[in-house]
């Protein structure tokens, strides 16, 4: 069905815990000014949610109607989720069938289920200027023409899938990996690979990498036979397998080699958070949770309780989030106001990482995390005319 722009959009945020309001402060903030500067309206419906949440009320980590609110969005904005308890580990809950979960599973993996977000969509680019973090000290280790990739992850099943039992003495969680899941999330790498203006870094190829334990794990023998089949119908891209461990290692130390990547659910968890360092760290990484018909966005970087209220987190996750948003909506409803301010986005924060200031002290600066937000939509605010 074919969309058009739409005077406003409907969104939906998601605060969560730590510093998952105060991101989520600065994306709000950003969408005034992108509203401003191109005529877009966005209606806003905040929704409590997360550890905190359910401590406070006892039997949900959201509320009532959080799943309908979500559903009619047009696009949601997640901050973070996860808060310890007085005990200081973090906090559970139990499902409707007695099963412990993590408070504010609903609005992640929940909604990634519910929602049918299957692909979750993490680029990972160095930008000019980047210092990363290693031992204490920063410095350029990875450069802009050795680290721009894409990581696919399937985003509804695998270890995810929810499916465990517990005894005294033993805890099992079931691997689901099902060949329609798998077909899907393929289908979207090779998509992401044939629509990208460039290749790996290292040699200009179109390819995409299929990451598994298919010399073990019965679960990725099915996710790689599916992917070689996908693969048939792409014969303009080059087809690459790697077993995960090993994928591991030449990710960072051969990262030119990498245009798209795929893998499986628990896999792509572990694999995109290691990816980040070449961007500077999970403050710098964006995950782009997406299905048919709804989408999520949200920074990697996690609640990190520690930094709330201390003005010390990166801000930039989000903000490209919500960029990141703004792309998206733009392509489902033919919007290039959005595309645009995407694109603001986007330079806005490559021109303060390149220019070295002002920057969070994960990336080796020392300004507050307002005041980097708050160069952040000037910049935009310049870029859009606003």
């Amino acid at each position: 069905m074919s969309r058009s722009a739409k005077p406003s959009y409907d969104l939906v945020l998601l605060p969560g815990d730590g510093i998952g309001p105060e991101v989520i402060g600065h994306a709000r903030q950003l969408l005034d000014v992108i509203a401003s500067g191109t005529g877009v309206g966005f209606a806003i419906d905040e929704v409590p949610c997360g550890g905190r949440f359910y401590l406070e009320h006892g039997s949900r980590d959201w509320p009532e109607d959080a799943e309908e609110r979500c559903r009619a969005a047009d696009a949601i904005l997640l901050g973070a989720v996860g808060w310890n308890g007085p005990d200081g580990a973090p906090v559970t809950m139990r499902d409707a069938e007695g099963r412990e979960k993590m408070a504010g599973w609903s609005p992640v993996i929940g909604n990634r289920i519910r929602l049918d977000l299957y692909a979750n969509i993490r680029p990972v680019r160095c930008l000019p200027g980047t210092r990363h973090g290693l031992s204490g000290k920063f410095r350029e280790v990875w450069s802009p023409d050795t680290v721009d990739m894409v990581m696919v992850r399937e985003n509804t099943e695998g270890l995810y899938a929810g499916i465990s039992e517990r005894t005294a003495d033993r805890a099992t969680d079931l691997r689901v990996i099902t060949r329609r899941a798998s077909e899907r999330v393929t289908r979207t790498a090779f998509e992401l690979a044939r629509q990208r203006d460039r290749g790996a870094p290292g040699d200009g190829k179109r390819r995409v990498t299929c990451i598994g334990k298919h010399n073990v794990l019965a679960g990725c023998r099915l996710f790689l036979e599916e992917f070689r089949e996908v693969a048939r119908q792409y014969p303009e891209i080059e087809p690459d397998v790697a077993i995960v461990d090993s994928f591991a290692m030449f990710v960072l130390t051969q990262p030119e080699r990498y245009d798209v990547c795929v893998t499986t659910n628990l896999f792509g968890d572990i694999l995109t958070d290691l990816a980040s360092v070449l961007q500077g760290g999970m403050g710098m990484a964006v995950g782009c949770n997406v299905g048919d018909d709804h989408a999520m966005f949200e920074p990697i970087h996690g609640s990190a309780p520690p930094l709330m209220g201390k003005d010390r987190a990166n801000p930039m996750a989000m903000l490209l989030a919500a960029g990141e948003a703004m792309a998206w909506l733009g392509r489902r409803f033919g919007d290039e106001r959005l595309v645009r301010a995407h694109r603001a986005v986007e330079a806005a924060v490559a021109t303060l990482v390149e220019r070295g200031a002002p920057l969070t002290a994960d990336l080796g600066g020392s300004a507050p995390q307002s005041v980097v937000a708050e160069a952040v939509r000037d910049d935009v605010r310049r870029r859009l005319g606003a």
